[in-house]
């Protein structure tokens, strides 16, 4: 919690009436989801900030529940989800449909990116930005703990591949988990939005491009965890065929289609 503490005298104070909706995807993350929530219920309140969390939990291993016993004493909490995986874009995007933030975004369960670095958020939400996303490659951020090696080449070989088919090339990172988006803009992305695997921040990425939508990318402070859900082999495989169904499923359509 010190690093929470911390932070809040380097942060722009966002007006009274403005609401933060964070989304938590989370998939058997007991060990985890306790000090992520309560880090964020503290910096928010730290900041004075009006705020909402929804954790999107599925699995079996009791954080929804955890979660759930946790907003009997704070009604700023919720929890949603199912014992079987529905996968984390189907997650973001149940729980985009019934957040009511002004601005919306979400963060990982293990706690990759500290809340803390929503201070770098608020300014460019602030300054009319529609979606502000975290990047493990702009200048500025900083890995304090890098994944190993071979995913390292694996995370780099596939986004080799997903941009040679998407584009997108001025966003490297499309797979960090720290994005936030004003509240007409999450409403309708994820109300385009199909992919419900981990690809589905490409597909926002990319219907967000199409439709002219001002993104920011901002550096941030990064750690990896070693406890990766994601089969190298097989899940890039999957993720994949998910990339070319984005193609596919949005290539033909004009601007005036997505209004």
């Amino acid at each position: 919690m010190d690093a929470v503490r911390e932070q809040p005298e380097k942060a722009i104070l966002l007006p009274a009436n403005l609401l933060v909706s964070l989304i938590i995807p989370a998939f058997n993350e007991v060990n985890y989801i306790r000090q992520t929530v309560d880090e964020a219920v503290t910096y928010f309140e730290l900041m004075h900030y009006s705020f909402e969390i929804i954790v999107a939990a599925d699995g079996n291993d009791g954080t929804r529940e955890l979660v759930q016993e946790m907003a009997r004493t704070d009604n700023r909490l919720k929890a949603i989800g199912n014992k079987n995986r529905k996968g984390k874009g189907c997650a973001i995007r149940n729980a985009m449909g019934m957040a009511k933030g002004d601005i919306i975004g979400f963060t990982d369960a293990d706690n990759k990116t500290q809340i803390t670095e929503f201070s770098k958020i608020v300014p460019a939400i602030l300054d009319g930005y529609d979606i502000v996303i975290g990047s493990r490659t702009a200048v500025g951020a900083t890995i304090e703990t890098p994944q190993k090696w071979y995913r390292r080449i694996g995370g780099k070989g596939f986004g080799v591949f997903a941009h040679a088919v998407i584009g997108m090339r001025d966003i490297v990172d499309t797979q960090c988990g720290f994005k936030f988006f004003t509240k007409r803009v999450a409403r309708r992305l994820f109300s385009l939005q199909k992919i419900d695997g981990y690809m589905f921040d490409i597909e926002i990425l990319y219907l967000a491009q199409r439709l002219g939508l001002k993104v920011l990318q901002v550096p941030i402070r990064w750690r990896d965890d070693g406890d990766s859900r994601l089969q190298l082999v097989r899940g890039n495989i999957r993720n994949g065929f998910d990339v070319l169904k984005i193609l596919f499923m949005h290539r033909g359509k004009k601007i005036g289609d997505y209004r």
